[in-house]
């Protein structure tokens, strides 16, 4: 099979399950600055995945990198829910199925 360069953030038992399937991998561990820029492009990476797919598990996916981005950025999943009610409060959320079309003076 050779070997496949990956160069992405990966989860944390990823290198576990890799060599329980009897491979070998080489893991390197970054800062958060340096982890932080690598999981935002594993977000658009988890983004397209489900634009292909349209599965649920993706989503699951695009959650935990954003509460991991989160947490980076000295936040918490708790005020990151905080945050989106607060939004929704104000600005409603998307259940009305709403398309704005155009708006004038």
């Amino acid at each position: 099979m050779g070997t496949m360069n990956y160069n992405k953030a990966i989860r944390d038992k990823i290198p576990e399950i890799i060599e329980k399937d009897g491979h070998k991998c080489d893991v390197r561990t970054l800062s958060d600055d340096e982890f932080l820029l690598k999981l935002e492009e594993k977000l658009l990476e988890e983004l397209q995945e489900y634009q292909e797919s349209k599965s649920i598990e993706e989503l699951a996916d695009i959650l935990e990198v954003i509460y991991r981005i989160s947490e980076l950025k000295g936040s918490s999943k708790q005020n990151l829910e905080e945050i989106r009610v607060k939004k929704a409060e104000n600005r409603g959320k998307f259940e009305k199925n709403l398309f704005l079309v155009e708006s004038s003076d």
